[in-house]
């Protein structure tokens, strides 16, 4: 039997080791100095929780997407990292954490996990993986090449505005990504993105916000700069060139009386700097697009 203070010694590393990493598999609690016969022990008497074959976390830790993704990581076997979508709800450039996890993975093991997407790219150059909270993760730029792949044009670009808005968009490390992918099919379409749009210049805040600039981007109206500094004021749209500023007012914030009264402080500046205000509701874009489209076609040529 160790000594009491050694079992405790242990216990904080294994302690840290998952607040760190947020699941552990069987090789890392060996690493650890936790034996064979100990963690089935531990398992008996529920001091470890399994998450997968293998694959293990403390009872009562939370169950928390970090720790999903990290479990699905470790489950995959050696050299899988989180990739694609996931890999991009981890580096923060999408809002959505998909229900299926997407990882890459050299292993050719047929079983595959509930709930885990496996890619199984032939090469994964080792310069595009790194470790981001504790996982293991395809890097910035090569997440971004795996997206052009499994997303739309506009999605792509909203991705790109978040990696700019985070700063995590090193502009030589996407063209050195770029070149030592070239053959993937996501190169040539991340490419073209970056070719027509600015990361960063059409970064929407909301669901609300997004809704307005694709009404926009479809009536092919001339693109607005999207929530740009102007005086000492955000403003969600603007036309800088036909002086035109647009609001979405999309909750329940704008109907408290310090909102309404900060709203017309606004609009009150706006008018004095030559600007024309235009507050738009949910249920204006949403519900009669064709209103909207009337009133900005009447002040906004049409893109040729």
């Amino acid at each position: 039997m160790q000594p009491k203070g050694t079992r405790t010694a242990l216990e904080e590393q294994i302690a840290q080791a998952v607040l760190r990493e947020h699941a552990l598999g069987r090789r890392r609690l060996l690493e650890l100095g936790l034996g064979a016969e100990a963690i089935k022990h531990r398992l008996r008497t529920g001091r470890l929780v399994r998450l997968h074959r293998g694959v293990y976390a403390l009872p009562g830790a939370p169950q928390t997407r970090e720790q999903r993704w990290a479990a699905a990581v470790i489950a995959c076997g050696e050299g899988t990292v989180l990739s694609h979508l996931s890999a991009a709800a981890l580096w923060r450039l999408r809002p959505v954490d998909p229900p299926v996890i997407d990882v890459a993975s050299p292993s050719r093991r047929k079983r595959l996990r509930n709930g885990v997407r496996v890619h199984r790219p032939s090469t994964v150059d080792p310069k595009d993986l790194t470790r981001h909270d504790g996982i293991g993760v395809t890097t910035v730029p090569r997440t971004l090449i795996d997206l052009a792949e499994v997303l739309g044009r506009r999605s792509l670009e909203r991705a790109l505005d978040e990696a700019e808005y985070l700063r995590l968009l090193d502009r030589q490390a996407v063209q050195d990504a770029l070149e030592r992918n070239a053959t993937r099919t996501g190169v040539a379409r991340l490419k073209a993105t970056l070719a027509r749009h600015e990361p960063g210049t059409t970064r929407t805040r909301s669901q609300f916000e997004e809704a307005f600039f694709v009404l926009t981007r479809e009536a092919r109206l001339p693109q607005p700069k999207v929530n740009v500094r102007l005086g000492p004021w955000t403003i969600d749209f603007l036309w800088s060139e036909q002086r035109l500023a647009v609001e979405t007012d999309g909750g329940r914030s704008h109907n408290r009386t310090s909102q309404r009264e900060s709203d017309s402080t606004r609009n009150a500046w706006l008018i004095a700097h030559g600007y024309r205000p235009l507050r738009l509701t949910w249920a204006q874009v949403m519900e009669r697009p064709g209103e909207v489209l009337a009133a900005l076609s009447a002040e906004l040529p049409a893109d040729a």
